[in-house]
């Protein structure tokens, strides 16, 4: 957990093009809001949740009186793929007194939790998510377990709902995937895919192409690019660091890969969210 708190808006909570590696949840006590997504506005009602996967650049618009629980979940450090990935989750479903319980008892265990501005670009930086990460990670286990148990409680509401994210049908593809996912702080090369597939590289690659649109590099150097970014937001290691903790023995090669998957260097990418080393 990174943050959960109780906000209340009349016509402020304007902000847009918000991006983070975290997974947000809001339950709605009163008032309305729209939520821009990159397909579609949803409205924000009272009594119901909501859930904004990492990574999925969104905008927010209020016009009038806006109550609301926020929590701010990041999924940590491990090599798997997570609930977001292997789940559809609804954006939207009906929450419960016991929804708002839960978040209104975890507010006033941690107070300390709370945003310090709602503006994301004062509290969606790397100054802000490590120390959040570091008070979490110095709580005691007993509190570690009742915080997780409340946090997979509000999950569990959309993943009622959610449907398995077929993202192959091929058995093949689905072991070369897990693989990668498992072996994301590794070097991976093709021919150890093909191993997994049990096929050639050449026919490795038309097949993963197929399947998920781009070639097994690409989706290697995108996975590695989230992983690189949580390590960026949530840590203060140097960048050679985080490249030598992704596999990659060359600075430069992984400065380069990272500039060409997301337009910016991973020291460009820090000072954006308030905070070059």
């Amino acid at each position: 957990m990174l943050n959960v708190g109780l906000a209340r808006h009349n016509g402020d909570w304007n902000w847009s093009n918000v991006s983070s590696p975290f997974t947000r949840i809001f339950y709605v006590k009163e008032g309305e809001a729209l939520l821009h997504l990159p397909d579609k506005t949803v409205k924000l009602r009272p009594g119901y949740l909501y859930v904004i996967p990492p990574y999925v650049l969104h905008s927010y618009e209020c016009n009038g009186i806006f109550v609301h629980y926020y929590l701010h979940v990041y999924e940590g450090f491990k090599n798997e793929m997570d609930l977001m990935e292997l789940f559809d989750f609804p954006i939207e479903v009906e929450g419960s007194h016991e929804d708002e319980s839960l978040l209104s008892s975890m507010c006033e265990q941690y107070p300390q939790a709370q945003l310090p501005s709602y503006n994301p670009e004062v509290y969606d930086n790397v100054l802000h998510t490590t120390s959040n990460a570091r008070r979490y990670n110095d709580l005691s286990l007993w509190q570690k377990m009742e915080l997780r148990g409340s946090m997979l409680m509000l999950f569990s509401r959309f993943l009622r709902c959610a449907s398995p994210h077929l993202w192959t049908s091929d058995e093949r593809m689905r072991r070369v995937q897990e693989y990668i996912h498992s072996h994301i702080c590794e070097e991976i090369d093709i021919d150890e895919l093909s191993e997994v597939a049990c096929i050639t590289n050449t026919y490795l690659i038309r097949l993963f192409r197929k399947e998920f649109g781009i070639s097994p590099l690409q989706y290697i150097n995108k996975k590695k690019v989230e992983r690189a970014q949580l390590l960026l937001c949530t840590t203060d290691m140097p960048v050679k660091e985080v490249a030598y903790r992704l596999g990659f023995n060359d600075q430069s090669y992984f400065i380069r890969m990272y500039r060409k998957v997301t337009g910016t260097t991973p020291q460009e990418y820090r000072k954006l969210h308030g905070l070059s080393r």
